[in-house]
């Protein structure tokens, strides 16, 4: 045998060793270090930048990122893939078909097999009518995400607001909405999913979560077994996770990040990696303090070890 030979069996047994590197647990989260008990700012100059950036999330398979960022005005959903070992560069995706005026795609929930997204939306043309927001969903098809379109009622409705869907294990929906027979100003509720893209009449989770105080910005584990929202009030500022016992939802209980809560930012966007080892959150600040998305001047992720959560239990 000749040197030639010699040298392609060896390239190709470093080709295949090399290809049977498992993903480091670096490479999961967009390439970044995990962080530990203290909330540290997620994927500084990839996902966090000079521009306002919310809600990070993962599919369930850790390859593909999704994040909102503002651009002149339109809230745009942004994601970034795992291909080869390597994370691609952040793209905005097309969620409307007309993207010359303002709209708003935002907090986005991925189904278990990564192929349908759900979130919070406002087309161009509700948008120039000052809508309120509704629930959207688009669909993956040879790897493109297609223009999404609003999931028709029993979840959107034209006279209420509807937002943070949260999609779990066997494709129902949560969602928050201020649709009346409420307990609150906007309570959260859990629609059947039936099949086909259609969903049952939504029903109010209870008053162990929605209370004249509480019910915001949720997520909901896949498998039901727990929730964390936000707090609604200056006095409920942060984080409160439910857990459920004999399928009935707990009262709420406080969650400490380690870390105090700066009293200008609003706190918001809770999520939980699909591998429960890392809580994510969102946190935006407006000039003047307390003012509306328009005045937000930065908005920015955090992530944390999860025990912060689970000691709770």
């Amino acid at each position: 045998m000749n040197v030639k030979y010699y040298l392609s069996v060896i390239t190709g047994i470093v080709f295949v060793l090399q290809s049977c590197k498992p993903i480091n647990s670096y490479s999961l989260y967009s390439g970044q270090k995990p962080p530990g008990v203290k909330p540290k700012l997620f994927a500084p100059s990839v996902v966090n930048t000079d521009h306002i950036e919310i809600n990070t999330v993962f599919n369930s398979s850790f390859t593909e990122m999704f994040f909102t960022r503002i651009i002149n005005g339109s809230f745009v959903i942004h994601h970034s893939e795992l291909i080869d070992g390597n994370w691609t560069m952040p793209q905005p995706i097309q969620m409307y078909s007309n993207q010359d005026t303002n709209s708003v795609a935002i907090d986005p929930s991925i189904t278990k097999d990564g192929n349908t997204m759900y979130f919070l939306g406002i087309n161009p043309e509700d948008y120039s009518k000052n809508s309120k927001p509704d629930i959207y969903r688009s669909q993956k098809i040879n790897g493109k995400w297609q223009i999404a379109s609003k999931v028709g009622y029993p979840i959107s409705t034209d006279e209420y607001a509807e937002s943070y869907p949260v999609v779990v294990a066997d494709g129902s929906l949560y969602f928050t909405s201020d649709r009346p027979g409420g307990y609150g100003k906007r309570d959260i509720y859990r629609a059947q999913y039936l099949g086909d893209g259609e969903f049952d009449t939504p029903l109010n989770i209870g008053p162990e979560i929605n209370s004249e105080e509480n019910a915001r910005s949720t997520y909901v584990a896949p498998d039901e077994n727990y929730l964390i929202t936000t707090g609604s009030s200056p006095k409920l500022k942060g984080f409160f996770v439910s857990f459920k016992k004999k399928n009935k939802w707990q009262m709420p209980i406080y969650v400490d990040l380690d870390k105090p809560l700066e009293k200008d930012w609003v706190y918001f966007c809770p999520y939980m990696s699909p591998d429960g080892k890392y809580f994510f959150f969102s946190r935006r600040y407006s000039n003047p303090p307390g003012g509306s998305w328009k005045e937000v001047v930065k908005g920015e992720v955090y992530w944390v070890n999860s025990k912060i959560i689970f000691n709770n239990k």
